[in-house]
């Protein structure tokens, strides 16, 4: 693992000296963008449309737009004068029981390990984390900029987790066309849905989920590279579900709850039919009769408007050309 950042942990007045690794790894297949003709990269470069030509990295500063066009400038001295004192430390602030943070505060993990001198700082800690079930709250500073983080034990590990300060979470009240938190539901449905998730309920094990996807997408890039034709995977039928009462049913049914007892088919989506005709209701005309409406035109689709065009042009110079 690569190291990302060196300090220590502030506890009381023991400073634990560590190394810190990031925890966590994305594994998304990523596509370049190549030039369509003749398939070379595209590439990127930083232009300053005012002057007209790529400027290099040396010649770009930061600015911060306090008006539309207008900035202030802000380059390291400036910066390197406000970064607190914290620079190479986690300070730990208070210690409090994981379940009182919610996940929504996550951000990013982080592995600690001990530096040469402080092993024994380091088991000792992480003894009395797990022997009172405690986790710490602290803050770090990390390229310039201060975070609230985590220290909690992963396995025999200690590790740091960043997470949100709270005016960066956004508010619920925020979201649009939530139901009211006191919505009245009906016994009978809440007792199904209930027991449903009583049956799906199992010890978590992340190693069971895997990404379809991405397997899906590296098993095509090979077959690519083989010259092999690439098979398009059928659809899955979907469940033609007549309301929320017979969805819980059959979903019981399918994992094995009370319901399994009574057979209920799942219903996969039929193919499309032609609808039947429906019968005409009788409208309310507020001027002409019966015998005008009937000359006024249907409405036809776009498509069957044009083709009626050309049938009728073709039909009169039928009947032009017709001695």
């Amino acid at each position: 693992m690569h190291t990302v950042w060196k300090g220590s942990i502030s506890f009381g007045l023991v400073n634990i000296p560590i190394r810190m690794f990031t925890a966590t790894e994305e594994r998304d297949i990523r596509f370049r963008q190549l030039h369509k003709e003749c398939h070379t990269p595209i590439k990127y470069t930083k232009m300053c449309p005012h002057c007209d030509r790529e400027v290099e990295a040396s010649d770009i500063v930061r600015g911060f737009e306090y008006e539309k066009g207008h900035f202030v400038i802000i380059d390291d001295a400036d910066l390197e004068a406000i970064t607190p004192d914290t620079r190479r430390a986690i300070e730990i602030l208070d210690f409090v029981d994981l379940k009182e943070i919610d996940p929504v505060y996550f951000d990013k993990s982080y592995f600690l390990a001990p530096q040469d001198t402080g092993e024994k700082a380091y088991a000792l800690l992480r003894a009395a984390m797990e022997q009172t079930g405690k986790i710490a709250v602290a803050q770090v500073t990390m390229r310039n900029r201060q975070s609230l983080a985590v220290v909690r034990l992963y396995e025999h590990c200690i590790m740091l987790e960043t997470i949100f300060y709270p005016d960066e979470v956004r508010s619920v009240q925020k979201v649009p066309a939530l139901p009211e938190a006191d919505m009245q539901l009906a016994e009978n449905e809440l007792k199904m849905a209930s027991e449903l998730i009583s049956n799906m309920t199992t010890p978590f094990d992340p190693a069971k989920y895997t990404d379809e996807y991405r397997t899906q997408l590296q098993a095509m890039i090979e077959k690519k590279l083989e010259g092999k034709e690439i098979a398009t995977s059928p659809a899955a039928p979907r469940a033609n579900v007549i309301d929320l009462m017979q969805a819980l049913k059959e979903s019981l049914a399918a994992t094995g709850g009370a319901e399994a007892q009574v057979p209920v088919k799942m219903a996969t989506e039929p193919t499309p039919e032609k609808p039947a005709a429906k019968p005409k209701k009788e409208r309310k005309r507020t001027m002409g009769t019966a015998a005008d409406e009937s000359q006024k035109p249907k409405k036809a689709t776009a498509s069957g408007a044009a083709l009626t065009t050309t049938t009728k042009t073709l039909r009169r110079k039928k009947e032009s050309a017709t001695p």
